[in-house]
C-alpha cells in the first residue's frame, strides 16, 4: 500500500520520532497508525535498554513550585550538546512539574506516572530513541516549607532550594545563591555528627602535638582550629559570598530569619565520568569499518 506524507506527518506529531522512522514503522505495519505507534514505542524501549549502561553525567537541574511544595531535580544525558536540546529541556522541565503536581515518593514512582497514554518512563524511552543518548532522572528532593522557599539556579548545572522562616524573598535568593557557591555540608555546628567532630579533633590534636607545644597551648590551638573547621563546613559559619565581612549566621540574625533545611544538587556530582581521547575514538571507528 502507499504510505502518504500526511500519514507519516500524523505519526510524527503523535510520537515525536523522526520522519524516516515513522515511514518505516508505517510500512512495517501496513499503514496501521496505532500499530505503528506501538512499533515505535517498542523500538524506543529497545534503544533505551541498549543505551542504559552508558554514563550520563551531563544534563541540567530544574526547579518547580506548586502550592505548598517546591522541587529540585537532576536529569542527565551523555553530552553537553544534548543538554541544550529543546526536547531534552522539555523532558527535564516536565519531570520537575510532575514532581510537584503528583508528589511521587521516589524516582521509580515518578517514572511510573501516567503521561500521554503511557508512563513517564515510556516518554523517557521515546526521548532516548529520538536523541540517540542515554537519558535518566537521577534524583530529586522536595520541600514543603515551614516558611518560604528560596531558590537559585546557577546556569543549569547547580540548583538550590531553601526553607527559610523570616526574612524576605531577596534574602531567600541570596542564601540559596550562597549555598550554590560554597556547598556547605550542614546548617549549623550542632548539625555536624559527633563522630565527624571527634575524628577531626583527633587529627588536630595529633597535628598540634607534633609542633612540640605545651599541653595547655595544644588544647587552645585545637579549640581554635575546631571552630574554624566547623565554620568552614556549616552555612551559618561561612562568610557571606556577597559581603565576606559578614557571616551568613549574622546576616540571618539581622532579619530574624532561620534556615530550616536546604538541598543543593549539582549535575554529575559523584559520577565518574568517562574520559575520551577523540583521536583514538575516531581511529577505533575507522578500524571497525576496515
Amino acid at each position: 500500500m502507499t504510505i502518504t506524507a500526511s500519514l507519516v506527518k500524523e505519526l510524527r506529531e503523535l510520537t515525536g520520532a523522526g520522519m524516516m522512522e515513522c515511514k518505516k514503522a508505517l510500512v512495517e505495519m501496513k499503514g496501521d497508525l496505532e500499530a505503528a505507534q506501538e512499533y515505535l514505542r517498542k523500538r524506543g524501549q529497545a534503544s533505551a535498554a541498549k543505551k542504559s549502561g552508558r554514563i550520563a553525567a551531563e544534563g541540567r537541574i530544574e526547579l518547580a513550585t506548586s502550592g505548598d511544595l517546591a522541587a529540585i531535580v537532576e536529569v542527565n544525558c551523555e553530552t553537553d550538546f544534548v543538554a541544550k536540546d529543546e526536547n531534552f529541556i522539555a523532558f527535564a522541565r516536565r519531570a520537575a512539574q510532575l514532581i510537584v503536581d503528583a508528589r511521587p515518593v521516589d524516582v521509580e514512582a515518578l517514572m511510573a506516572l501516567p503521561v500521554d497514554g503511557g508512563t513517564f518512563e515510556d516518554a523517557r524511552n521515546a526521548l532516548v530513541a529520538k536523541i540517540g543518548e542515554n537519558v535518566s532522572v537521577r534524583r530529586f528532593e522536595t520541600i514543603a516549607p515551614q516558611g518560604q522557599v528560596g531558590n537559585y539556579l546557577h546556569g543549569v548545572k547547580i540548583g538550590v532550594i531553601v526553607d527559610l522562616t523570616g526574612g524576605d524573598e531577596e534574602l531567600g535568593r541570596d542564601i540559596a545563591m550562597h549555598i550554590a557557591a560554597t556547598g556547605p555540608a550542614f546548617i549549623a555546628p550542632d548539625d555536624v555528627p559527633a563522630e565527624a567532630q571527634d575524628k577531626e579533633r583527633k587529627i588536630l590534636v595529633d597535628q598540634a602535638a607534633q609542633e612540640g607545644k605545651p599541653a595547655n597551648i595544644v588544647e587552645k590551638m585545637v579549640e581554635g582550629r575546631m571552630r574554624k573547621f566547623l565554620n568552614e563546613i556549616t552555612l551559618v559559619g561561612q562568610p557571606f559570598v556577597k559581603d565576606p565581612d559578614v557571616s551568613v549566621g549574622k546576616l540571618l540574625g539581622q532579619s530574624g530569619a532561620t534556615v530550616k533545611r536546604f538541598y543543593r544538587l549539582e549535575v554529575g556530582e559523584g559520577i565518574e565520568k568517562k574520559t575520551e581521547n577523540f583521536a583514538e575514538e575516531v581511529q577505533a571507528q575507522v578500524n571497525a569499518q576496515a
